[in-house]
This record gives structure tokens, C-alpha cells and sequence, in this order.
């Protein structure tokens, strides 16, 4: 028997807003990949045959796209840079150091490799490859209804509740590059209190002070938590240099891919290291990602365990994952060994099989550059496939 897991400790994790620099050059990525298959359904191609690695870079008033991409002739790098002008406008941007319209834009997408493309492409007998090696993991826990860690689900919310104050127009004062950041405390294992709230948000009156805007955001906060995690005893942070007003590219230079904890479990669980942004569906650090999760969601959902953590692991231009691993961390009502076999079983993990089961060759991923790609509402609701919970009856027949 394993060590007990700790019960009473901090625990910390942090987002970042859709018009920090990682997140407009996710953004970007994604809307790209959208666009190719938005284009290719529209020709009526194989939507399995598209293949996207679009990478964004963006700094004071510049955006660079690079990367691979096979699909429709019609997308051309005029409509790539409209693309991106729209996107950049969508977020928010106006202003001298980074403005939709007077960016520069540079564009270096080539076609994909030769090379690449006889792995993964299913040709003959051959079955479609996945399309790079690594390790990806899936992880959920009972910390919060949608099964996922509390921090990072929190953070979240504290973005996006303000975000959506900033297009509504209720608080024209902020501007669109923000980041938050909670610690904590567990008890018994459970979260209960909130001991450190920071949050830096890009403010478009240079005159405004840290208290300044803490008075803006401090009630969508408080909105935002769980009644009573707030106490007297609440350290808070808000723009803790004293000033934010240059923000977005212009203030840090951006990258797609950067921000891939923020993008998953916000440190509570491994991550095998791929970005998610702009990258196609046989690209596993995306696809298998998602695979991970949509189980490993399951798996609590069906009440077997309080936590689980799932890896898979793949081989360039193989179809079917090296491994599968499952870690209930000692709260598991099941073997894991067995539970192991039976999730092999019940979904089939090859690239195809993940695309077609989730239906991943379709234009949905504009929407998961900020705020976290996972612990957001299932597909019925508005959200992702990966969510469903639609295994878990199958799951406690199983194991009844």
C-alpha cells in the first residue's frame, strides 16, 4: 500500500485572458485550422485528409503565421491576413502598439512534409498513423461538478466573467490582457478557502492606480467563487507593479503553444508536453489529449474513482497507442489494471478512431484557445465532445 495522499495543504494554479500574447496567437492558430476545415466541407472534400500545424507569432503591431498545412486551394495568405485582422479586432485590440488594422502581417505557411505524410496518411492496408510520437495525459476529480481541479476551473471563471463584462460594454475601462492566479487551501482533501487572489488586468486609462481597479474587477470576483471562500483573512493582489497599461503583444512578445498548463489542469496533473493550438487531429498531442480526458472524465463520472489520471503514449506514423495508464491515486473503486483493459476495449484509440468518436474533423477550435480546454460544458450544452459523459453507464454495467 502506497503512501496516503496529503489532506490539509495550498495549492495554486493561474489563466491568462484571450488577449494575453500566447492566448491571440492561439486564437489565431485556431482560427485557421477552423478555416480550413470550414473550406474543405464547403468543397466538399475528405475533411480526413486536412492537415494543419499553423504556428502564430505576434509583437508590436506584427503578426507572423508559419507552419504546415494540405487542403483547399482557395486559402490563400490574403485570406489568412483578413483572418487575422478579424481575429485581433474580435479580441479587442485597438490600440497604438497592437491594432487589427495597422498590424503587419507576414505569412510562411508551406505544405506539409512528404515524409510526415506517408506516416499518417491511411493508404492501401496501411490505417492512418498517428501523427507525431509522445505521451498525453487525461485527469479528472471531484473537486468541482465538471470534474475538474478547482484552482485552475476558478481562475477561469474569474477570466471569463470579466471578459465578458469588457464586450458588453459594463466596464470599458479594462482592456483585453489579463491574468489571475488562486492559492487554495484543502482540508480534508477538499478545497475550502481562497488565501491569495491575484489578478493583473490591462487597464486603458493610464491614470488609473492598482485600487483603481481592484474596485472594477473585486465584484466579479466575488461573484465568480463559492460562497465563503473569501475571507477577512484574503491576501488580494491587483496589477501588483502598480501600472498595466501597455498590454497584449505590444507589452510581451506572443507564441502559439506557450501556455499548455493553463490549457489543461493548471498543474495538478502531468502533462506530456505538446501544445494544443492550431494542430489538426492526427497530431496526438491535441487528439489523444482529448481522448485522455474524455475518459479519465468517465471514470469519475461512473463513480470508480474520486481522481483519476490517464496516459497514453504514441509512435510517429503507428495507429495504435504504445500504452495506456491509469493512476486512481488510492481513491479507485476498481482495479487498475482491469479498468486499463475495459477503456482499450470500450473506445478505439487509434487517430481515426479518436477523430471519429469525438468528431474532431469539424471547425471547433477557435473557441478553445482561451479559458481552458477542458472542464467546460459538454457538446448538448454548447461545449466539447470530450465532456460527454456518455460512457459511464456502460462503465458501471462493467464493473457492477
Amino acid at each position: 500500500m502506497g503512501p496516503v495522499p496529503r489532506q490539509n495543504y495550498l495549492f495554486t494554479s493561474e489563466s491568462v485572458s484571450e488577449g494575453h500574447p500566447d492566448k491571440v496567437c492561439d486564437r489565431i492558430s485556431d482560427e485557421i485550422l477552423d478555416l480550413f476545415f470550414r473550406e474543405g466541407e464547403a468543397e466538399g472534400l475528405d475533411v480526413a485528409t486536412i492537415r494543419c500545424a499553423a504556428e502564430t507569432l505576434a509583437t508590436t503591431n506584427k503578426v507572423v503565421i508559419a507552419g504546415e498545412t494540405r487542403g483547399p486551394e482557395s486559402i490563400t495568405a490574403e485570406r489568412i491576413e483578413a483572418l487575422v485582422r478579424e481575429t485581433v479586432r474580435d479580441i479587442g485590440y485597438e490600440q497604438e502598439g497592437f491594432h487589427w488594422e495597422k498590424l503587419d502581417f507576414e505569412y510562411l505557411l508551406h505544405p506539409q512534409s512528404a515524409d510526415i505524410a506517408q506516416g499518417v496518411d491511411a493508404t492501401g492496408n496501411k490505417d492512418e498513423g498517428a501523427g507525431d510520437q509522445g505521451i498525453m495525459f487525461g485527469y479528472a476529480c471531484t473537486e468541482t461538478p465538471e470534474l475538474m481541479p478547482a484552482p485552475i476551473f476558478y481562475a477561469h471563471r474569474i477570466l471569463q466573467t470579466l471578459a465578458q463584462a469588457r464586450h458588453s460594454g459594463a466596464e470599458p475601462k479594462l482592456g483585453p490582457d489579463s491574468k489571475s492566479q488562486l492559492t487554495l487551501r484543502y482540508e480534508n482533501g477538499r478545497p475550502v478557502e481562497v488565501t491569495q487572489i491575484v489578478v493583473s488586468h490591462q487597464h486603458l486609462d493610464p491614470d488609473l492606480t492598482s485600487d483603481d481597479v481592484r474596485a472594477i474587477i473585486e465584484p466579479y470576483v466575488r461573484e465568480t467563487l463559492p460562497e465563503g471562500w473569501i475571507t477577512r483573512d484574503t491576501e488580494w493582489h491587483v496589477n501588483p507593479t502598480g501600472k498595466f497599461h501597455i498590454g497584449g503583444p505590444d507589452g510581451d512578445c506572443g507564441l502559439t503553444g506557450r501556455k499548455i498548463i493553463v490549457d489543461t489542469y493548471g498543474g495538478a496533473a502531468p502533462h506530456g508536453g505538446g501544445a494544443f493550438s492550431g494542430k489538426d487531429p492526427t497530431k496526438v498531442d491535441r487528439s489523444a489529449a482529448y481522448a485522455a480526458r474524455y475518459l479519465a472524465k468517465n471514470v469519475v463520472a461512473a463513480g470508480l474513482a474520486e481522481r483519476c489520471t490517464l496516459q497514453l503514449s504514441y509512435a510517429i506514423g503507428v495507429a495504435r497507442p504504445l500504452s495506456l495508464y491509469v493512476d486512481l491515486h488510492g481513491s479507485g473503486e476498481v482495479d487498475e489494471a482491469r479498468l486499463e483493459r475495459v477503456l482499450m476495449e470500450i473506445m478505439d484509440l487509434r487517430p481515426r478512431g479518436i477523430r471519429e468518436h469525438l468528431g474532431l474533423n469539424r471547425p471547433i477550435y477557435a473557441r478553445t484557445s482561451a479559458y481552458g480546454h477542458f472542464g467546460r460544458a459538454p457538446e448538448e450544452d454548447g461545449g466539447f465532445s470530450w465532456e460527454r459523459t456518455d460512457l459511464v453507464d456502460e462503465l458501471k454495467s462493467i464493473f457492477s
